[in-house]
This record gives C-alpha cells, structure tokens and sequence, in this order.
C-alpha cells in the first residue's frame, strides 16, 4: 500500500501514531467556546468583547486566552461580528439657524436619575420599507434608554411619542434639563409646549456640534450595533422590525450588553438595576427572550 501511495513506512506509521498535541486540543476547546459565545449575543459580539466573557469563563479553571488568540480562532472559523457601512452625507443645509440656549454644555454629569435626558432620531434601513426612523431619550445618570417611538416617518409626531413614553416611565423633577439638536422636530411649537406644561427645560446642541449629544450618540452606537444592525441584511418589513424593538430595547436596558465609557469602567447593564417601569407588553417581551 505504502509503494502504491508513494509514502515511506516510516511516515505511515507515523501518521497512524499521530496524537494531537496540547495545544491544538486548547485550540478545540476554545474555538467551542468562542462559537458558543458568538452564538449567545447573536453575532454582536467582536474580538475584545467575546474575549470578555472567555476570560470570565477560563478564570475559575485558572486558564488564560489572549485577544490575539481569539482574533486567530475566530478567522480560523471564518466567524466576525455584525458591522455596518458607516453613512456620509451628500447633502448640506445652508439656510441660517436660529441659535437656541444650550444648557448642558456638555455637562454630562449626574448625582441622581432624571436631572438630565438627551434626545435623538436615529436611521434604520430595511430591504422593503427603506429607512426608518427610531427616536428615542435616554437619562444621562443610567445610561439607559427611557422611552422610544419608531415610525415610517421622521416628524414631531414621531417625537411626541417618545416624550409621552419617558414621562410615563419616569417622575418629572423642577431640575429636569432635556437635550437635543437644533432639528424642526425639536424646535417645533407643538414639541415646546408640551415641554413647557411638563416644566421640562429644553436645551439644545449648537450647529454642528455632535459633541454636546455625545452620551446619546453612545449609548445609541451600541444598540444599533447590538441589536438592530442584523435587520439591515434581511428583507424583513417595518412592522416586523418594530416587534422586534419591543423585544430588542428591554433587553438593551436591562440584561445583555457591556457598555464601554471613556468615563466610566466596563459595566454590564443588570435587571436588576432596572427602574424603568415599562409597560406590560414589553416586561412579557422581555420574559419570553431566551439566551
């Protein structure tokens, strides 16, 4: 057989003796932890993070897996997070705008809950709707999201109900400041006045300044990244898409993910740390989502 396959004996047999060595078998080992990890989070999860939750998993075994091997066993498995093409805008607006009290100047910080809210309207792209729109407010003190809206449509309206979301979650203080950019939706008369009843004060970002939106800006990079960005690659409806907010933003707030600050140490966001009291639908949504 040897002489027909053209091997010596030699390496025959040295074939058949083979033992796989130790670390090939720790190889084994962690590629079904890393796979196992990347299929828990839904594919979010990129090298630094899966490396997180395996060094939780190593160190009770006094075992020790460094980013640069994940990287490699990930490649090796043909395995990456979710990313997303980063959006440029083509167009610009060259109409004067009205400067508006900025009251937070970028004063991000907090001695309790609902001092300080920041408010945005991010974009959503699906293959049969197109874009949608999500709004939402987020406490700069829980970095958590209090009240959210999606629609078809970017207008006050959208807005409004995401107002009306975080004031039924959360207790209105004299002190409350919320931000937001100079956009028609949020300088509009409707959106003011309802501001004005609830005796919350509005303050707004100065012309093309992101930085002073910089904490929603954050936490809303890692939830589109977490969450919503997988969407994107299926031809999934608008109506299918809000469901899955309703299942999606409770477990952003409340259970899942990591959140890195460039103030504040890694911390994951635990249910039991919730105070946001949402309303029945989304507390049985949030019961019925399995990990």
């Amino acid at each position: 057989m040897c002489r027909v396959i053209g091997v010596s004996r030699a390496h025959y047999y040295r074939y058949k003796a083979h033992k796989p060595s130790k670390r090939s078998l720790e190889d084994k080992d962690l590629k079904q932890r890393i796979f196992s990890i990347f299929v828990e989070f839904k594919q979010r999860y990129g090298v630094m993070k899966i490396h997180y939750e395996l060094s939780k998993e190593l160190q009770p075994l006094q075992r020790h897996c460094s980013p640069r091997r994940v990287s490699r066993l990930m490649k090796e498995m043909d395995i990456h997070s979710i990313t997303i093409k980063k959006w440029k805008a083509t167009s610009s607006y060259k109409q004067a705008i009205q400067q508006r009290p900025n009251l937070l100047k970028q004063d991000f910080s907090t001695t309790g809950l609902n001092q300080k809210w920041t408010t945005d309207i991010t974009y959503i792209q699906t293959k049969r709707d197109g874009w949608c729109y999500l709004s939402t407010i987020t406490d700069l003190h829980s970095r958590q999201i209090i009240g959210y809206s999606f629609s078809k449509k970017m207008d006050t309206k959208l807005i409004m109900k995401t107002l009306e979301s975080a004031v039924q979650n959360r207790t209105i203080t004299e002190d409350l400041i919320i931000h937001s950019d100079l956009g028609t939706q949020y300088t509009s008369d409707e959106y003011n006045k309802r501001l004005n009843e609830l005796h919350i004060h509005h303050s707004y970002s100065r012309k093309g300044c992101p930085y002073d939106n910089a904490q929603w800006n954050l936490s809303m990079l890692h939830s589109k990244r977490n969450a919503f960005t997988q969407f994107q690659f299926l031809k999934i409806m608008k109506r299918q898409l809000q469901s899955s907010l309703n299942m999606f933003i409770p477990s952003i707030i409340g259970k899942e993910f990591i959140v890195h600050s460039a103030t504040r140490p890694p911390c994951r966001l635990k249910s039991q740390r919730l105070r946001t009291k949402w309303p029945h639908d989304l507390m049985l949504s949030m019961v019925q989502i399995s990990y």
